[in-house]
Formats: C-alpha cells, sequence, structure tokens
C-alpha cells in the first residue's frame, strides 16, 4: 500500500500537468466556426467583459459603428477610388440586419463595433514573407460593451475589388453572436 500510494499521486499530477499544458498551448488557428477556415482568421474573448450583454446589444439592434479604411502606402491602391466607408458601413448594416432579432429589452446600452479594413500594400518592405502578400487585405473588429474591449476577430479577403467583403463581416458579426451559446 506504502508503494501504491506515490504512484498514484504521481499519475494524479501527471494527469493534471498534461491538461494544463494542452490548454495552455492550444493552436491560435483552432477555428471555432467553418467560415473562419476560409481566410486567415485570428480571433480572442475578452472573459472579463460582459460578452452576452454585448451581443444582446447587438442582437436588439444597440449597436454603434466607427470604422475607418487604411489604403496602402507604398504601391498604388486598388481600391481608393471604388470603396467608401458609408458603403462598407451600409454593407455592414445590412449583414447585422439579418441576424438582428429585437426583443421588449429595455437596456439602452449600445456595443460599439470599431473596425477598419486594411488593403494589404505589397510593396511594403516591412512584409516578412511572400505568404504576407497573398492575401488582398484584412477586416480587424472589435467588439466593445460597457466601455470593455470584449470580443476581436481580424479575418483577411482574398479579392483587390473586395467582392468577398461582405462574405468576411458576416463571419465576424457570426462569430461574435456564436458566442452566445458558450
Amino acid at each position: 500500500m506504502k508503494k501504491i500510494l506515490p504512484l498514484i499521486i504521481i499519475v494524479v499530477f501527471s494527469v493534471i500537468f498534461y491538461a494544463i499544458y494542452k490548454e495552455s498551448t492550444k493552436s491560435l488557428k483552432i477555428k471555432r466556426l467553418a467560415c473562419q477556415a476560409k481566410t486567415t482568421t485570428f480571433e480572442r474573448v475578452f472573459a472579463q467583459g460582459p460578452v452576452k450583454e454585448g451581443i444582446d446589444a447587438l442582437l436588439n439592434k444597440n449597436y454603434i459603428i466607427k470604422s475607418n479604411i487604411e489604403y496602402s502606402k507604398y504601391m498604388k491602391s486598388n481600391i481608393k477610388q471604388s470603396v467608401y466607408i458609408e458603403d462598407l458601413d451600409r454593407l455592414l448594416t445590412s449583414v447585422i440586419d439579418r441576424y438582428a432579432k429585437p426583443t421588449d429589452s429595455t437596456d439602452t446600452k449600445k456595443v460599439l463595433i470599431e473596425y477598419y479594413l486594411y488593403e494589404n500594400d505589397k510593396e511594403d518592405k516591412g512584409k516578412n514573407n511572400d505568404k504576407a502578400k497573398e492575401y488582398a487585405g484584412y477586416l480587424m473588429f472589435d467588439f466593445k460593451y460597457d466601455n470593455k474591449l470584449i470580443y476581436k476577430i481580424q479575418t483577411d479577403y482574398s479579392f483587390v475589388d473586395t467582392r468577398d467583403v461582405e462574405e468576411r463581416m458576416e463571419c465576424a458579426i457570426n462569430s461574435f453572436i456564436s458566442l452566445k451559446g458558450k
């Protein structure tokens, strides 16, 4: 019995250590939704924030949009004459409307959606490798509720004419809303 107890303790500690190790080394590349696997997508949930409340506000159409476009600086922009912030905001609003389910909630707090469209600058000397030049750009979304960052997602778009931007916006909104089930 004296020899079995230390063995059991070692096994228990080994299992606990292994579980902690596996959790802490999870890849950022694990995708929760199929749309996230279509292009390079990174996300982060800020657990200390009121995520469910932010999602409820979005679904109740209690949101504010702040947006920006970062055009390429070193190469001639492919989108400067064709992509405008107002059009992107309308596109995002129409995507959100597809998910909106207004309720009788009396909560008037709004979720702030700060996003920007970045045009990949393929002539930027700071690009470390050719893989960084493969995509056309990316969308970066920050979702804030009650002045707290609750969710962040970055997703690449593939076409220089931005025809897949709506799909990537839909993925970002769907990714955020899908956290409600967690």
